[in-house]
């Protein structure tokens, strides 16, 4: 991966105020592929029913996803994303979402994204489609 792009992803994560939000951190990145984890903290991320909430595992999955998109170093958005739930982890547990592109044409790209718990317990399963606008990232340069 080029170290610019991998360099501005990095860098895009640390002062994205939703990755700032939920603590989310940018643990591997290579193209195609990224993987960020973040502490499930069930005093701020929990549902009506003191469970973990969707949306906060959604967070995790979309930053697994947005940040293996641009690792081409074009911008990628969202067409469809296609979220299982599998489990509520345990309160304060260690989430890790890992995004893996298995398909990529000139305008779309596939996405395997998968979030484990503790003992690779599995969490979230995920299809995502993206598309490609073959514009380049616009915090390249900053």
């Amino acid at each position: 991966m080029d170290p610019k792009i991998k360099k501005a992803i990095e860098t895009a994560v640390e002062n994205e105020a939703l990755a700032r939000t939920f603590n989310i951190e940018l643990v591997e990145l290579e193209t195609g592929r990224s993987v960020v984890e973040m502490e499930y903290m069930p005093e701020t991320m929990s549902n009506i029913y003191d469970r973990a909430h969707g949306g906060a595992i959604y967070a995790l999955i979309d930053e697994a996803f947005e940040t293996a998109g641009q690792t081409h170093g074009t911008i990628a958005v969202a067409l469809n994303v296609n979220v299982t739930y599998i489990a509520s982890p345990p309160d304060g547990a260690r989430l890790r979402a890992e995004a893996r592109e298995i398909s990529r044409t000139k305008k779309t790209a596939v996405y395997d994204i998968n979030v484990m718990g503790p003992d690779k317990q599995p969490i979230a399963t995920c299809q995502a489609l993206a598309y490609r606008t073959g514009k380049p990232i616009p915090f390249l340069d900053k």
